[in-house]
């Protein structure tokens, strides 16, 4: 089957049309999925020239010049001098290179959670912070029959996991209080925390402490315990093994914690 192809005014076909995603939006913005267009044709070539956009779109060329404007504003196009094509620009290569990196710190990561996953016979998950969220990038199950279920793909509000908690006390209170502008915090079980003043102090330990845990706060039955990973400029990621509760006893944690200090420490010499 063969590529779809946007149309002219005149139905000569011009360039491949733009994929669509679900369903249309009841309220469609055209200057916006404009500007989404431009962009993706940018990603099938080194440059676009006013006339091609203006094709593209089907619009007049002062039109397509002030969108062009626009882009080159927000630093997402930027005009070559000689040849006054656009081409990308720093904020559109700066998202690039932040998918690519998110994309790299999952392979590099992988080959240590296996060895964690299989020294420990635990479940085991690498999360990275997004906002208020954990999103789980990685994660490999126990192979034991009662076991905790990965959550490869997942977010969770973060202060109701160890591995949020373990990203969140590398944060100051004054962005924490800034990330958390309501006192009630939402409760996933009867164990999560339910307050940014409470928050605040468990984090506190956290810090005192070098490690976050979690019981029953995410998940009833689920404990697990989370290193986290030196941050980057744009990045916090932590490691972590979450196990049944009735699997954590006192020396169980104290091993699960010392096997993560050690991931923790090889995955952060690979993100160099």
């Amino acid at each position: 089957m063969g590529n779809a192809y946007a149309r002219h005014m005149d139905g000569t076909e011009a360039y491949p049309a733009p994929p669509e995603y679900g369903v249309a939006p009841q309220y469609p913005i055209e200057s916006v999925d404009n500007a989404l267009r431009v962009l993706l044709l940018l990603g099938e070539r080194p440059s676009v020239r006013l006339t091609e956009v203006s094709q593209l779109l089907g619009v007049a060329s002062s039109t397509a010049h002030r969108l062009l404007a626009m882009l080159q504003f927000r630093g997402f196009v930027r005009q070559d001098s000689e040849t006054r094509s656009y081409i990308p620009g720093p904020t559109l290569d700066g998202i690039a290179m932040g998918v690519l990196r998110r994309l790299d710190v999952r392979a590099r990561a992988h080959p240590v959670l296996e060895r964690l996953n299989a020294e420990l016979d635990e479940t085991v998950h690498l999360g990275r912070l997004e906002g208020r969220d954990v999103h789980f990038i990685d994660s490999i199950e126990s192979s034991r029959a009662l076991r905790v279920g990965g959550r490869l793909g997942r977010s969770i509000p973060a202060h109701c996991t160890s591995n949020g908690k373990a990203m969140l006390a590398g944060m100051s209170d004054a962005e924490l209080q800034a990330l958390y502008p309501n006192e009630r915090l939402p409760k996933l079980t009867s164990n999560s925390i339910g307050t940014r003043t409470r928050l605040l102090e468990v984090l506190d330990e956290v810090r005192r402490r070098g490690y976050a845990t979690s019981d029953e706060e995410s998940e009833e039955g689920v404990t697990s315990v989370a290193v986290a990973l030196k941050p980057t400029q744009s990045t916090r990621l932590a490691v972590t093994a979450s196990a049944p509760v009735n699997r954590m006893s006192a020396s169980n944690r104290k091993k699960i914690l010392a096997q993560l200090k050690k991931a923790a420490e090889e995955i952060n010499s690979l993100l160099l």
